[in-house]
């Protein structure tokens, strides 16, 4: 057995249904070693760790203390991450951290600095990223045969009903979760939006509690500026059901359109702003063929997660979603947020002191 199949893992939030689904599978797959688990849920986190055949911790110090693992995985409410990370990239370990990596972008600085000083890797449950509709179109910006942005939609409906925000106490509350829509179902949405288009440089957010009983958003939407000026319109919901999920980006030289699993690749010729220059037409519009890739869906298993880490790893390089590209999606979430409240656009880099204050002002609100 390589060293690489040799690494030992531990679990924080052993008995999180995340991780009794999603993760575990992914650790077969993957053959993970977990050696032990933890988890403050006792008796669910002690059926747990006995059908996985590991040791049981109420305490996840103690057991990075006496088990030393080589890589944990944690899978606790998006609050408890920073603090969780940072504890165990002290003890030697690589992390990987369920999304969002923090509900706030200072705390996710700290988090990346801790990283860079241990020496270990920082890795974020970025999934989505590992589709091959995302890896093609990635591929297909990246080599700029769109060419320069025009404009950039994202629409994503993450339907949830009043039951799902009663299953956990510490879903949709400012206190123990950190946001609504935007840190708990849209990080996979911001995520992309940011790994194929970029950040923008201004935000104008709008965020509402529109029919869910709830502390925080169940809808918010944006207007974004990027560097050179484009717009973009991103809307997340779980109220809203029936339209599949869109996301374009539109290039100069071409677009790229995401409906659900299937792409669509459009190609211009010439570019719109070498014909718009150039036509001697009042209403002619340039050359455009449309492309239908036909390509396997794996929705962004995690296994791919788990095989990307070991990768990085033995090869000594990032991970595909390490901090630094995790946290663009949180700054744009903190970013709506924080301009929906201020009733002003918030310009990025954002500013970590006022989303900080709006934040504790957020969460005293709510203890009083």
């Amino acid at each position: 057995m390589s060293d690489i199949d040799s690494l030992r893992y531990v679990v924080i939030g052993v008995a999180a249904s995340i991780q009794r689904n999603a993760h575990r599978r992914a650790q077969i797959a993957e053959k993970i070693n977990v050696v032990a688990g933890c988890d403050i849920n006792v008796e669910a986190g002690q059926q747990q760790t006995t059908e996985i055949g590991c040791a049981f911790y109420e305490d996840y110090r103690q057991m990075l203390a006496e088990v030393k693992p080589d890589v944990a995985v944690i899978v606790t409410p998006h609050p408890l991450h920073p603090s969780m990370t940072i504890d165990c990239l002290r003890a030697g370990c690589h992390v990987l951290v369920e999304k969002p990596m923090a509900i706030d972008v200072a705390s996710a600085d700290e988090m990346i600095e801790e990283a860079k000083k241990s020496g270990r890797i920082l890795a974020i449950n970025f999934q989505q990223r590992f589709r091959p509709v995302i890896e093609k179109a990635r591929a297909i910006i990246a080599a700029g045969e769109i060419g320069p942005l025009v404009r950039t939609l994202s629409v994503e409906p993450w339907f949830r009903t009043a039951f799902y925000y009663r299953t956990a106490v510490w879903r949709a509350k400012w206190t123990s979760e950190g946001g609504g829509v935007l840190l708990n179902q849209a990080p996979h949405t911001l995520d992309l939006l940011c790994h194929l288009a970029g950040m923008p440089r201004k935000v104008w957010g709008w965020t509402r509690t529109l029919y869910h009983a709830i502390e925080v958003e169940d809808t918010a939407q944006a207007m974004l500026e990027y560097p050179n000026g484009a717009p973009g319109y991103l809307t997340v919901s779980t109220t809203e059901v029936g339209v599949e999920q869109r996301v374009q980006i539109v290039g100069e030289k071409g677009a790229i359109e995401l409906v659900g699993d299937k792409m669509t690749v459009y190609r211009i010729h010439p570019s719109t702003r070498e014909f718009m220059t150039g036509s001697t037409e009042m209403f002619a519009k340039p050359e455009t063929v449309a492309e239908m890739l036909d390509l396997p869906d794996t929705s962004g298993a995690h296994v791919a997660v788990y095989r990307d880490l070991k990768a990085a790893i033995q090869e000594g390089r990032p991970p595909r979603a390490d901090g630094r590209e995790a946290i663009m999606s949180l700054e744009l979430a903190n970013a709506i947020t924080l301009s929906s409240y201020s009733g002003q656009p918030v310009t990025l880099p954002l500013d970590r002191k006022a989303y900080g204050e709006l934040l504790a002002d957020l969460q005293a609100s709510r203890r009083r």
